[in-house]
Formats: structure tokens, sequence, C-alpha cells
């Protein structure tokens, strides 16, 4: 197949297509889905749509004939194998679409001219010995879990594999994808789907482009693949990883083994990213946080054996992996320059060794940044799982270098429990410093600690030890005082990056004082920065348009300055349970608090919003004394001392009321 322009129909002429195993899988989400139907939707009887490049790779002899269930069609009706370089995510939209077109058609009838049957034998899969020796015209190689994940769940066809079922980020894609075209076709006439098809089948084309045998496959990977649905840097990763097991100077054995260990490292890696799929995790954030601490470990050690200690260098040289990881794996650790015989640097020797171990690390990390990221699926004791929630509430549930390194290394659950309490603590209070140097200080301090443990040079036990010093530290002054300037310096409490962890927890505290098990907030509606009718879901009990006769009655006596302070004070700041109670926002205080026939305010909210429905009334004083008990369980929870009544006003920015209220 030179370079040609087809339709999918010749496309599918005499031709099977494969994903290699360098590729990444089917990434195409619900955008992309949208603009690809619309493409068809809006295409004329007349007309064809250019869908792009198709480049491919004739796939050897050597390789097609180890395909056990392709043999047959190859040998016997001449088919040609090709692996898919570029425009897989087009081809697999295709080819599942043609699958749903196929499903819509009622037993019985054709379109086209051509029965169900027959277009799944033209498409889709051609089979002898009635069925039992199939080939499929499209598909994954053999050890990719989507290869049976489209046999079995895409086309509905039985499967022979034990475990058919691995799910991953690519596996969920193709669902979704199956999915959508599925609800698109659905109710649709037989003449529908007939002109449908005959636009697929016929409409679309593909600049067909043959990769000649002297073109690095590999290297043509990368460059494009930069078009279209960029790939992520653990997609390029695994290419390039695969790439250099192909270059490398070793038995055969030992490098289709390191091959098979990268493939193995990355499926187990995108099957825990996609564990959770009401809340996948990311490729490249899990890429930055494993790099991390596999620098630390292997890498900073022969970098800079005699100066760890220098905590200076320590920060500079992680910051600049942190920042620009995806860089270093790709441009210096495993840059292909580096296998020639007089490369030198500072590096670990890139041979076989290095890729197996840094697979390996990375494939045993995958399961650790899951439990981490989704506590709730892990085996783990419930203690465990409330701290591990709290941090992921905190720092959010793509996990830090710090949280995925103790989990994967400190086997004493009951030690784990004790640290997280003391780095949930670490956390909460540190959002709360004001003296811009103390932090940066700190902040040095931390990673250059983070260093030592991940490099062995520390225990858990002393890194949890510094950690609760620096928190001594920080509020070794009067802390109320402390908590007096922050409230001062034009961070209010409305603008703490920390106040939904806060809300959500007083919250918490309010459930289990009510001694119900009943959930009133869930935290994945609460963390929503906004929903689509751009419901917030914090309150600001006395509003921050305060037009009605009630908020003037009760607020004209202060200064804009000192309305805007209590505004954004604690004390009227208010977590909310559901949508429908934005629609009070401006509102009086009686009008917020709801009624029988709506069922809607205060009184049929969270149990914040239920404590605040007993105060009859809103004004200063209420926004100053709900504060104040507010603050109480600051204390409380984090183990601070604010201090006095007059210290806790202070550190709500209210010093104003003192006078006010004397």
């Amino acid at each position: 197949m030179q370079n040609q322009l087809l339709t999918v129909t010749r496309l599918f002429t005499d031709t099977l297509y494969r994903i290699p195993d360098y590729q990444r899988g089917y990434a195409w989400g619900d955008k992309q889905l949208k603009d690809f139907w619309a493409d068809i939707e809006q295409l004329q009887k007349d007309k064809s749509h250019y869908v792009g490049v198709l480049t491919l790779e004739r796939v050897p002899p050597e390789t097609h004939k180890l395909w056990v269930d392709d043999v047959w069609i190859i040998s016997s009706r001449k088919y040609q194998p090709y692996y898919v370089v570029d425009g897989q995510q087009r081809l697999t939209t295709i080819a599942i679409l043609l699958y749903c077109l196929v499903n819509s058609i009622p037993n019985g009838q054709k379109i086209a001219f051509q029965d169900k049957d027959a277009i799944k034998k033209r498409y889709l899969f051609d089979s002898k010995d009635d069925g039992i020796s199939r080939s499929y015209l499209f598909g994954y190689e053999k050890d990719n879990p989507s290869y049976e994940y489209l046999k079995s769940k895409i086309y509905d066809e039985a499967s022979i594999e034990h475990s058919p079922q691995e799910i991953t980020i690519y596996t969920k894609n193709l669902r979704e994808a199956k999915k959508f075209f599925t609800q698109k076709l659905e109710n649709k006439s037989l003449s529908e789907l007939e002109d449908c098809f005959q636009r697929v089948s016929q409409q679309l084309l593909f600049n067909t482009y043959e990769i000649a045998e002297e073109v690095d496959v590999f290297v043509a990977f990368e460059t494009m693949n930069n078009r279209g649905k960029p790939l992520s840097r653990l997609e390029l990763l695994k290419n390039r990883l695969i790439y250099l097991s192909t270059k490398m100077k070793a038995d055969k054995n030992t490098l289709s083994s390191l091959r098979k260990a990268v493939n193995e490292a990355w499926k187990d890696v995108y099957h825990f990213l996609g564990c959770n799929e009401n809340r996948p995790l990311g490729d490249d954030n899990f890429l930055q946080r494993h790099l991390y601490i596999y620098y630390a470990k292997n890498i900073l050690k022969i970098q800079e054996e005699e100066d760890l200690e220098n905590q200076k260098f320590a920060m500079r040289l992680m910051r600049s992996v942190e920042r620009n990881g995806e860089d270093f794996l790709l441009d210096k650790l495993f840059n292909p320059k580096r296998l020639a015989p007089d490369a030198n640097d500072d590096l670990p020797k890139l041979d076989a060794r290095l890729i197996s171990s840094y697979a390996a690390d990375m494939k045993n990390l995958a399961r650790h940044y899951f439990n981490a990221s989704s506590p709730s699926f892990s085996s783990t004791t419930d203690d465990e799982k409330i701290w591990l929630e709290r941090i992921n509430r905190l720092i959010g549930h793509e996990t830090s270098p710090t949280v995925l390194y103790v989990i994967s290394a400190e086997k004493s659950i009951e030690q784990r429990i004790k640290f997280w309490e003391i780095y949930e603590r670490y956390i909460f209070v540190r959002s709360l410093i004001v003296d811009s140097m103390s932090f940066h200080v700190a902040a040095i301090a931390y990673e250059s600690e983070l260093i030592q443990l991940v490099n062995g040079r520390k225990k858990l036990e002393e890194y949890g030890e510094f950690l609760k010093n620096t928190v001594s530290s920080w509020i070794a002054r009067d802390f109320g005082e402390s908590l007096a300037e922050w409230a001062k310096s034009g961070t209010t409490y409305y603008g703490w990056k920390r106040i939904k962890y806060f809300l959500f927890e007083y919250e918490v505290f309010l459930q289990n004082k009510s001694k119900t098990n009943r959930e009133k907030l869930s935290w994945e509606s609460f963390a929503k920065e906004k929903y689509e009718t751009e419901y917030e879901t914090v309150e600001h009990i006395y509003p921050q348009r305060a037009r009605s006769e009630y908020w003037k009655n009760r607020f004209e006596i202060f200064s804009t300055k000192e309305k805007s302070q209590l505004r954004n004070s604690l004390g009227n700041l208010l977590a909310l349970s559901r949508p429908k109670n934005s629609s009070l926002g401006n509102k009086s205080f009686d009008d917020k608090l709801g009624d029988e026939t709506t069922s809607v305010g205060y009184k049929y909210g969270c149990y914040s919003e239920n404590e605040v429905a007993l105060s009859p009334e809103w004004g200063a004083v209420n926004i100053m004394n709900r504060g104040i008990t507010m603050l109480e369980f600051l204390e409380q929870r984090w183990k601070l001392q604010i201090g006095d009544r007059s210290a806790k006003v202070r550190a709500l920015g209210l010093d104003f009321m003192l006078a006010k209220t004397r």
C-alpha cells in the first residue's frame, strides 16, 4: 500500500490492521467523538470528507507468522497485515461506529444490499471452521488489554481468555465510544442507518502512507503523534523505552524480555490509573511523582554523593526535576545518544538493567499511587482510609511524593497512621502562615528532609518529628496574634486556600456531634468550584450584595471596610449542600432559613446549615460568635492555642467588634 487516498471500504480490502505495543490505547473522549459525529452528519451526499493521514508499517513475516488466529487469512486469502503508526484513534472510532451500525440493523433487514453478517465479514472480522477460527480485521496486539476488551465488550464476542475484563483508561474510552454511537443511532430508521453507513464507508477519505523500511518507525511515531490529541509524556516514554530495547547490544532473549517487561509495566500502570472510573488519575501526574521518588532514590546519590546535606542544592535540584521531569526522562536519562560507547555523564549507565529496573519500579509504585489517591478502594484499615481521605481533600487526590513514598515504603499501618496525623496538621497549619521568609526557609528544609527520607538517610519517625518541630516553630509565639496578622494581610477567610477543607471538617464534626451516620454533604459535590448554574458551594450568610432592608438595618452602623471584613470572616461562611440554596443568596436571613412549602433553605440543608438555622436572626454579633465557636473547633481539631475570646475576635479580623460590643 503506497501513498493513496482511500475510502474506508477500500481500506478494509484484503488488509489487517494492528495497533503495535509501543502505541497508546484509545484516547478519544466526548469532545473528539462529538466533532467526528458532527462531520458525518454535515457531510453532503455528493461530497467527501478528508479524515487525515493513516501511516502504516508493513508487519514482517517473522512476526505475523506467530499470529495464530490470523495465519489462515494471511496465507490463504493473501491479506496484508499492517501496524498502524499514526491514525489509530480515527480508525478505531470508525471500527466501533461500524459495529454499532450493524447492531442497529433489525434482524432480517439489509442496508446497501448487505445483511448484518456480510457487513461484519467485510469490515470487522472473518472466520473459517464455522466461526471457530476468527480473524479481526482491526485490533490490538494480543497481549494488550484492549485486545480482549475490543473483542468481548465492544464486538460482543465470546472470549476464550481467562481474564478479559481488565479495565484501563483506554478500555473505558472504548466503552464510552460504543455507548456514544449506540445512543446516536438509537431509533434511526433503516434508511437513515443506510445513509450513515454510506457516508462512513464511501465518503470518508484517508490519505494512506506506508513507511519505508529504512525509516525508523519509533522516531516517526514520536514525531507524528505531536498532532491531533497529543500523547502524554507517559505514552511517549513507553515508546522510547521500547525503541531503546531495539537498539541495545544484548542477546535476543534479553531484549525480548525487556520489551515484555516494559509492556507489562505500562499495562499495570494504566490499569491502576483507570481503576476508579469516577475519578481516573492523570498520566503525567503519576509520571512526575514517580520520577521524584525514583530520582531521589537512584540518581541523586550518583550526582551529589558528598553534598546531599546542602539544603539549597537539594531544593534546587529536586524542584528542577519536578518542573521539568518529562524533559529529563526523554532528553537525558533515556536519550538514545547515551547508548554510544563514549557517552559520558553523571547519570547511571543506559542499558537493559536500567530500563528494566525503571519499569519495575514504576509498575510497583502504580498500585500504591492508586491506593493513596483512592483510599476507599484499598484494603487498608478504616482509620487509615479516613486520614488518607483527609489528606487528599487538602492536597488533591493526585497525591504528593511524600504520601506516595510513605505508603509504598512503610509496611506498618500503625506507623503510617501516626505519620498521616502529623502530615495533615503540617499541611493545614502551613496554609495559615503569613511570614513569607519563615515559610520559604521551612519549604527548603521540608524538601531536603524528604529527599533524605527517600534516600534512606532518615527514618519515617525522624521525618515526622521534623514536621512536628516545624509546626511548633510556627506557633511558638502567640498563635492568636499570628492569625490576627494573617486575617489583616489581605487574605480573608473567604480567600483562604483551605477554606473548603476547614468547612467540610467542621461539617463532619457537627455530624458526629449529632450522633448520626447520615451524610448530608459529600466532599465530591462540595469541592466542585462551580456548578452549571454558577452555584457556589461556600455561602456568605450576610451576602456580598446585601440590598434588602433586612441587611441594611443590621449593618448600616459599619463602614464599607468593616462590612467587607464581616462578610468574609469565618463565622459568616457556610458550606451549602444543595444548588437550590443558591437562589436564596442575596435574600434576607428569614428567607434563607426556608419553609415547609419548598423545603429549600438552611433548615433543610446540611448540619452546618441546620446549626445556623437555630439563630433567630443574623447580624454582626452572630457572625462574631459563630466565628469564635469555629475557632474553638480549630483549636481542638489541630491542637492549637489561639487564646481567649478577645484573641479569637482579633484572629477573625474583627478587632472593631471589641469596641462595639462592650
